[in-house]
């Protein structure tokens, strides 16, 4: 009992820091976001279609008009807004009071609605089988307990529903690079993977995969694509997050090979596209 009690403990400490630092500022806010009205937001989402044009054949908006749809962790709801225009019967949870205060005040500036709260992916508070997909774009690795929020997203995805999530993947080029900057050039080269991503990347404690391990994390679901692509962070070609700056990441836009990262690592993008299905059991147990 007290290891559980140590355990949540130190959950609750670490997602309390997911939350600070996330409700400082969201993901892109200080880069991309120039005004909290119309013309800013959409400026924002020209940006992001610019930098991730794979955002929009991986989500496939139009496809669930009139379909039950869980966006797990808004941000600042570029792609929110995208479900709830194709005609989604749209429900979106984050984190942070700031990323819903954000994603309300987009839609009330395109006259849009959707039903939005603050919540845990690791604790939905939606009855079991409500959606028929459920969304999550770069959020679900900031979760303390990752495989807690994924079983989540399969307690409440109908029978037949799909998830679409994206996730890191743990052999990217931007991986290396940190490695490099965190870990080599300080000497410490026996430094994990593990302990760069969740030390250095983003929000404490952020994950990264490699494909069995996301398989491993999806064994519950059927259909199980997963996808690696290379990303403007692991090609350089847009300003970095909250916490990455310097002389050094500036010297390196100007000399980064990004001819040779995409013609011999093209599978070594930071982003790992996953779409699964939940089985149809009852179809099944039928035969």
């Amino acid at each position: 009992m007290k290891n559980f009690n140590k355990q949540s403990v130190n959950n609750s400490n670490e997602k309390q820091q997911v939350y600070n630092f996330w409700n400082e500022a969201c993901c892109g806010e200080d880069l991309y976001l120039t005004g909290a009205d119309s013309k800013g937001f959409e400026i924002q989402s020209q940006r992001r279609y610019e930098l991730e044009p794979f955002i929009l054949d991986f989500a496939r908006f139009d496809e669930f008009k009139r379909k039950k749809v869980l966006e797990i962790g808004v941000g600042l709801g570029a792609d929110h807004q995208k479900f709830v225009e194709a005609g989604a019967d749209l429900y979106g949870i984050d984190l942070t009071d700031r990323a819903v205060a954000h994603t309300r005040n987009r839609l009330n500036c395109f006259n849009l609605k959707s039903t939005l709260n603050v919540g845990d992916a690791e604790q939905l508070a939606f009855t079991d089988e409500t959606f028929d997909l459920v969304y999550s774009w770069g959020v679900l690795h900031h979760s303390p307990e990752t495989p807690k929020a994924i079983a989540e997203v399969w307690r409440v995805l109908k029978w037949g529903g799909r998830a679409k999530i994206m996730i890191y993947n743990k052999w990217s080029v931007v991986g290396l690079m940190l490695w490099v900057r965190y870990a080599l050039l300080h000497l410490r080269p026996f430094t994990s993977l593990k302990e760069i991503y969740a030390v250095h990347l983003e929000s404490t404690g952020t994950k990264a995969y490699s494909l069995d391990e996301a398989k491993h994390l999806f064994k519950a679901f059927s259909e199980v694509s997963i996808h690696t692509v290379l990303t403007h962070g692991d090609l350089l070609e847009s300003d970095a997050g909250q916490r990455h700056g310097g002389i050094l990441l500036s010297i390196a836009r100007k000399v980064w090979p990004r001819w040779l990262i995409r013609r011999f690592f093209s599978n070594a993008g930071l982003f790992m596209l996953i779409e699964v299905k939940k089985y149809l059991w009852k179809m099944t147990s039928c035969n």
